[in-house]
C-alpha cells in the first residue's frame, strides 16, 4: 500500500490538488456563466437603443414601414423598408447558393484529396482570404467585376430570357447578379475553413472501416465525412450567411442604388439595407437618421432569425452526425 503524500502545510498532496481543482471549476463557471450573460445584456442594449432611436422616424413615417417601396425619409417623410429587406435576402440567399458548394469541395479537397504540403498551403492561403477587408472585395467588383459581367449578363438573358431570373428589358453589369457574386466571393473562405476544420475532425475510425469493407474514396467521404461535418457546414453556412446580410462597402459600390422589388437579377436595380445605411446616413435629417436605424434594427431582427433557425438544423442533426461516437 503506498502512503499518502503530506505538504508542508498538513494533508495529502491529492486532497489538496482535487481541492484547487475543484476552486478551478467553480471560477471558471462563474466567469463563463458571466460572460453569457453579459453577451444576452449587450444584445439587449442594442435593441433597446435602436427602438428608442427609430421610435420618432417611425411615428412621423408617412408610409407603411413594412411594405412601402419608396425610400424618401429626408423629403416627404415615407418610407418602408419592403425594396430593402428584399434585396438584403435575395443577394445574401444567392450568395449562399453560390459560395456553399464550392467551399465546401475547397474543404474535401483540402481534407481528404490534397497532399500534406498542398493542403497546409491551400489551408494558409483560405485563412488569409477570410482576412481581406470587405472595402477590397468591393473594389475589385467594381474596377473588374462589373464591366466583365456584361457580357455574360447579355448570353443570360438572350438565352434564358425565358426564366423570369433571367429576364429584363435592360442588361447591365451593375447589378443583383454582380453584387451577389462578390458576396459569394467574401464570403467563401469563411464556409472553406470552418468546413475544413470539421471534416479533419471526422473520426478516422470510421473512414478506416468504410475503407476495410471496399469503400472508394468518394463513398467514405460520402458515408463517414459528410454525416459527421453536416452541422458544422450548416453553422459555417449561416454564419456567411449572417456576414453577407449585414455586409456594408462591397454591395454599397456595387448596387445600383434602386427601391424596387423584381426577381430579374441582371437588371440595373437593387439594394440592401446596409448599403442604405451607408449610402444615406451622412446626408440624413433627424427623420431620416431615425429611419435609417429602424431599417438597422430590421436587419437585426432578421439576423437573429436567421441564426435561430441554424442553431434548430443543427440541433437536429447532431444525433445523426456521428459525433458521439
Amino acid at each position: 500500500m503506498v502512503a499518502p503524500v503530506h505538504t508542508r502545510e498538513g494533508g495529502s498532496a491529492l486532497s489538496r490538488s482535487a481541492s484547487r481543482r475543484s476552486r478551478g471549476e467553480v471560477l471558471f463557471r462563474y466567469a463563463s456563466t458571466a460572460a453569457g450573460i453579459s453577451l444576452l445584456a449587450i444584445m439587449a442594449a442594442i435593441a433597446v437603443f435602436l427602438v428608442i432611436e427609430a421610435i420618432p422616424a417611425l411615428q412621423a413615417n408617412k408610409g407603411s414601414f413594412f411594405t412601402t417601396l419608396t425610400w424618401e425619409p429626408n423629403g416627404s417623410q415615407s418610407f418602408g423598408i419592403a425594396a430593402l429587406a428584399f434585396g438584403t435576402v435575395i443577394s445574401a440567399t444567392l450568395a449562399l447558393i453560390m459560395a456553399v458548394p464550392v467551399a465546401v469541395g475547397v474543404a474535401l479537397f483540402i481534407s481528404h484529396y490534397a497532399p500534406r504540403r498542398l493542403a497546409g498551403v491551400l489551408g494558409y492561403v483560405i485563412d488569409l482570404l477570410a482576412a481581406v477587408p470587405s472595402v477590397v472585395y468591393g473594389l475589385w467588383g467594381v474596377v473588374f467585376l462589373v464591366p466583365f459581367m456584361q457580357g455574360p449578363s447579355e448570353f443570360l438573358n438572350e438565352y434564358l430570357g425565358f426564366i423570369p431570373l433571367f429576364g429584363g428589358d435592360i442588361v447591365a453589369g451593375r447589378s443583383m447578379l454582380t453584387a451577389s457574386l462578390v458576396l459569394a466571393v467574401m464570403i467563401l473562405p469563411i464556409i472553406a475553413a470552418i468546413s475544413r476544420e470539421v471534416f479533419l475532425q471526422a473520426p478516422r475510425m470510421h473512414e478506416e472501416a468504410a475503407l476495410a469493407l471496399g469503400a472508394t474514396r468518394w463513398e467514405v467521404i460520402k458515408m463517414a465525412v459528410l454525416p459527421f461535418g453536416r452541422p458544422g457546414v450548416v453553422s459555417a453556412a449561416m454564419l456567411g450567411l449572417g456576414r453577407a446580410m449585414g455586409e456594408t462597402i462591397a454591395v454599397a459600390l456595387i448596387f445600383p442604388a434602386t427601391f424596387g422589388i423584381s426577381f430579374e437579377i441582371l437588371t440595373p436595380q437593387g439594394n440592401s439595407i446596409a448599403a442604405n445605411i451607408a449610402n444615406g446616413f451622412g446626408e440624413a435629417t433627424p427623420i431620416g437618421r431615425g429611419a435609417l436605424i429602424a431599417s438597422g434594427l430590421v436587419l437585426f431582427v432578421i439576423t437573429l432569425l436567421v441564426n435561430m433557425v441554424a442553431r434548430l438544423i443543427v440541433a437536429r442533426r447532431k444525433e445523426f452526425s456521428g459525433a458521439a461516437a
